[in-house]
């Protein structure tokens, strides 16, 4: 079973971009051949994702996940073929929806009809990786350029949707080359993710889409304190609607019990279930504590697959 790892540079390091290549060697060194990084508001993923692709040539690298608003599909295009053309056909394009609440703190706007807006930039995104040209007008964006949209060495770029609920299960079947949920559990990807999304590509004539599930992880001994951590740090997605649908549809008390925890070979149990749940990779994101000990041990286990 394919496994990656994210990434997140440490907030102590002295350069974000010297450490996160220095980890993702660390990685590479192990057998891991994959690494993806978020986007948040410090980093840019995309160029991250290049300059760490460039530096440990041969590893895989994508972002997972870069949020939709509030860039425009034609400046995520060019920014995603530098960053395939610096790992020389490596790179990944992960998106997001975005979330209201967030986008409101911290750009102080909310964008409508998050599923429309996800098609509308998947399409754009198709024209011009696809046909290396554009010209659409829709209801929310508009791509007409007089100028070159390619980057040499920069297509194809691979895209996947953090998509969980039909509508965007269904957008991200018809336009994207699969989906990388967070914290979809094994059975939510095998009675739900799966049939929806590999439904709504066969409509749209495109090859089975690829399900890579995204973990939080946390090896360590003392699980009741793990747990604890991991809690802590995930009872966040417990007051968003999508995720309290997973945990409803998982039959589980909390986001917590969506988490592998516990020592390296529990783990290992625990993530071999997502394989045999119809996830073609599954990618560990580290959770609780973060010291070099706790990420080292991570990168173990993505390796021993």
């Amino acid at each position: 079973m394919p496994t990656g790892l994210v990434i997140h540079p440490r907030p102590d390091a002295v350069n974000a971009v010297d450490d996160a290549i220095a980890q993702a060697a660390a990685a590479y060194d192990l057998g891991v051949r994959q690494i993806w990084l978020a986007q948040r508001v410090d980093h840019d993923a995309i160029a991250l994702a290049g300059l760490i692709g460039a530096a440990v040539p041969g590893l895989g690298v994508g972002t997972s996940v870069v949020p939709i608003n509030p860039r425009h599909p034609l400046l995520v295009a060019s920014a995603a073929q530098t960053a395939q053309a610096a790992s020389h056909g490596n790179f990944s394009l992960g998106l997001g929806l975005g979330g209201h609440e967030p986008e409101r703190v911290a750009f102080g706007a909310i964008w409508p009809d998050p599923v429309g807006r996800l098609r509308e930039h998947l399409t754009v995104l198709r024209s011009v990786f696809d046909t290396a040209t554009v010209g659409y007008h829709g209801e929310y964006l508009s791509a007409a350029p007089e100028w070159s949209v390619t980057v040499p060495g920069g297509t194809p770029v691979p895209v996947y949707v953090a998509a969980m609920g039909p509508k965007a299960l269904q957008a991200t079947g018809e336009l994207a080359d699969g989906t990388l949920p967070y914290l979809a559990g094994p059975r939510t990807i095998a009675e739900f993710i799966e049939p929806t999304i590999a439904k709504a590509a066969a409509g749209a004539g495109r090859p089975a889409p690829r399900i890579i599930a995204v973990v939080p992880v946390l090896v360590a001994d003392d699980v009741d304190a793990a747990r604890d951590e991991v809690a802590a740090e995930l009872a966040f997605y417990e007051t968003i609607p999508s995720y309290q649908k997973i945990i409803a549809r998982e039959n589980v008390s909390g986001a917590v019990d969506l988490a592998a925890i516990g020592p390296a070979d529990v783990v290992v149990r625990q993530l071999r279930r997502y394989a045999d749940a119809g996830a073609a990779d599954v990618v560990l994101s580290p959770v609780g504590r973060s010291d070099a000990a706790t990420l080292s041990a991570l990168r173990e286990v993505a390796a021993s697959f």
